[in-house]
């Protein structure tokens, strides 16, 4: 059984600073793991969506899950689905075995009346600065409230995932002189070219 708490100094190390929602993302990664009866992800063995979007509340919440279960942006095995939401499917990618872990609304509702929110977050106060006695408690709470209280825990279900592949193929950008993986690269009259390179060349409109 993966426990939460193993890995909440680290999760805060990552993170920056101390705040309720990457214990969340803790919580309902260990859930999943717990769930599904998988290790933490070494290599690409878990994939991970997050439901998050850009730019809204508790997208700390996605930092929680990459350091429990492994998937990682740099292992390109978490993937942001834009939902707005904060539900996360863990898959196991040798089986497709999968399970949906979603934090109950009514204790994200109960967090978001919290002074943490109204006074400080809300208020576009940094989570750094918030005083300790206010987000300690939150913490504590969610670290060590019951499962069933704050997440609920789908069935195990099939989750079809595209074969993973790795590309090594690149070059050498002639203009800017930074090395490209090759199918990332552009055509511009007869010269292949990075992105960015390419992007200036073309006239404004």
């Amino acid at each position: 059984m993966i426990n939460p708490n193993d890995f909440l100094a680290a999760g805060q190390q990552l993170h920056g600073h101390k705040c309720p929602a990457m214990p969340l993302g803790l919580r309902a990664g260990a859930a999943a793991m717990n769930a599904l009866g998988v290790d933490r992800a070494q290599d690409g063995q878990l994939v991970a969506l997050v439901e998050l979007g850009d730019g809204h509340c508790a997208h700390c919440f996605a930092d929680g899950i990459q350091m429990i279960t492994g998937c990682t942006f740099g292992k390109g095995n978490i993937q942001k689905l834009g939902y707005g939401k904060f539900g996360v499917t863990l898959i196991e990618r040798a089986t497709g075995r999968a399970v949906r872990v979603v934090p109950r609304a009514e204790a994200q509702l109960a967090s978001k009346k919290s002074v943490f929110f109204t006074e400080y977050r809300e208020k576009g106060i940094p989570a750094s600065q918030v005083p300790p006695a206010l987000v300690e408690p939150m913490i504590a709470q969610v670290m060590g409230a019951p499962q069933e209280q704050i997440l609920k825990v789908g069935d195990i279900h099939q989750h079809v995932l595209p074969k993973p592949a790795e590309a090594f193929e690149s070059f050498v950008c002639p203009r800017c002189g930074d090395m490209v993986i090759t199918k990332y690269g552009r055509d511009l009259g007869g010269e292949r070219i990075c992105q960015p390179c390419f992007d200036a060349a073309r006239p404004s409109a």
